[in-house]
């Protein structure tokens, strides 16, 4: 990247920038939502899919880096979306958005962006900022948008050099629903769009939300569940006053240790109870912390749909050591070497080694960190809900 000193004379023709806590200033014509806003600027693999990224409550608080070149290209719908709360602040692009091509499309990008106000910058090198972030971090920064190309720098700086970061940061509080809720979602399928979830199915899955993407829910009703959704801050006692065969543990923003504080109390009484438990990405990281495990602050962290995660460990038979195409979320991991006794890795990143699944002996409680929900593969790894379901009484 340019040095900070040299890029603060803005271009002719540049509406939006990016400034990083470092002073770094990367000029682009904005899109989307005018305003300003700060975050952790990261970056998503993806070729696809950039509406449920950018309604992905697991991106709170961050500023999405696509490294596909062409964003925008099909347009949106009102059935890609992943949650109505809080996701993604902004993105940055690296080509203008054009005019969408795909029958689905019923609003342009630029215009659901505006709608959803979150904000957008392209014409920006997306492989240098890229290869920054792997370089020295996740930095935080302000994107910000002005049709009228008027920006105070010297206040963005100062506002993204303020900002504290992920690290202690509880978001889960923030993207949680307020009130209990019956799922009434199922599977979608072209042309008729979203199912209608069996009110009466059994087993009972109880889902405390600590952000979650919709589609999770949609696919625990696929396997046979009858799901329950509840607030983040559900206490043990109001969990179990549901009646759950099993609980689910969702993804989620921010910090897993600081979600813990209130989380983490309520699982381990789930786990004396041996109620069956399934965690995944956030949700993973609390059953971890849960079993004795710590959590960290990743480099770059893992985002993108294109992540190789093998099996390893006991119970898995002749598929041990098979490898799944996977997609993932997450800027926090769970430090594999704090494992206690009794608890099991069960999955392992091909990339650089970091834990992505845990099972608990003699509990009937697993989790992985990636993302089964968003379907890699596409069917890779459905079978976590046909085990977590098809494992109820």
């Amino acid at each position: 990247m340019a040095d900070p000193a040299s890029n603060r004379a803005q271009p002719s023709g540049a509406t939006g920038v990016l400034v990083l806590a470092d002073g770094t200033v990367l000029w682009g014509r904005g899109f989307g939502a005018v305003g300003s806003a700060v975050g952790e600027v990261c970056f998503n693999t993806a070729m696809t899919g950039y509406q449920e990224v950018m309604t992905d409550p697991s991106y709170a608080a961050q500023i999405v880096t696509f490294t596909f070149p062409h964003i925008g290209n099909v347009g949106t719908n009102g059935e890609d979306l992943e949650s109505k709360v809080e996701g993604a602040v902004g993105c940055v692009v690296r080509e203008d958005v054009t005019e969408p091509s795909n029958f689905r499309s019923i609003e342009r990008f630029g215009e659901w962006m505006v709608r959803n106000g979150k904000i957008g910058l392209s014409g920006i090198d997306t492989r240098a900022l890229t290869r920054r972030i792997r370089q020295t971090g996740a930095p935080n920064a302000v994107i910000a948008h002005a049709p009228d190309g008027k920006f105070d720098l010297d206040a963005l700086i100062e506002r993204a050099k303020g900002w504290p970061g992920l690290e202690g940061m509880d978001l889960a509080i923030r993207v949680t629903r307020e009130d209990d809720e019956q799922w009434g979602g199922g599977a979608w399928t072209l042309g008729k769009g979203y199912g209608r979830a069996a009110f009466d199915a059994k087993p009972h899955v109880v889902a405390i939300d600590y952000g979650a993407k919709d589609n999770i829910f949609r696919n625990l009703v696929k396997a046979g569940a009858k799901v329950t959704v509840v607030p983040a801050k559900t206490s043990f006692d109001e969990v179990m006053a549901l009646a759950p065969d099993g609980v689910f543990l969702s993804n989620g923003p921010g910090d897993p240790a600081a979600t813990g504080e209130y989380a983490v109390p309520v699982i381990k009484a789930l786990l004396d109870a041996d109620v069956p438990l399934f965690g995944i990405c956030l949700g993973h990281q609390m059953l971890a912390l849960a079993a004795g495990a710590k959590t960290i602050k990743m480099h770059q962290g893992h985002r993108g749909a294109n992540h190789p995660v093998q099996r390893v460990g006991e119970g898995w038979g002749e598929t041990s050591g098979l490898v799944e195409i996977t997609s993932m979320n997450h800027g926090f991991a769970v430090d594999a070497a704090t494992l206690p006794e009794g608890v099991e890795q069960t999955h392992v990143s091909l990339f650089d080694g970091t834990n992505c699944g845990i099972a608990i002996k003699g509990k009937r409680a697993f989790a992985v960190q990636y993302h089964p929900e968003a379907s890699p593969g596409p069917q890779d790894s459905f079978y976590l809900f046909e085990k977590f379901v098809g494992g109820l009484g």
